[in-house]
């Protein structure tokens, strides 16, 4: 069976036991595949590169709340009223 990797890295369980900070660190800032048995068992995220995921996940789920809403009835507001 065959199996998609989404990382240029890979690394066995064996090898990232064995060196945890080496494996994350052979990724050079990108995640890293953790092979099991020659299959992809997890992804070792360094924690940079987590961080933007989040950031860019947040911003994504923003702008579909924004999207959603854009047709909705607008408030008018006097700026000096406020």
């Amino acid at each position: 069976m065959t199996h998609t990797i989404l990382a240029e890295i890979t690394a066995s369980v064996s090898e990232l036991k064995k060196n945890p900070m080496g494996t994350v660190a052979a990724g050079d800032g990108f995640p890293v595949a953790i092979l099991n048995r020659n299959e992809p068992a997890f992804y070792c995220v360094p924690a940079k590169a987590f961080e933007a995921m989040m950031d860019r996940l947040e911003d994504i789920e923003l702008n579909a709340i924004a999207d959603a809403r854009k047709d909705e009835e607008r408030i008018k507001v006097d700026l000096d009223e406020i």
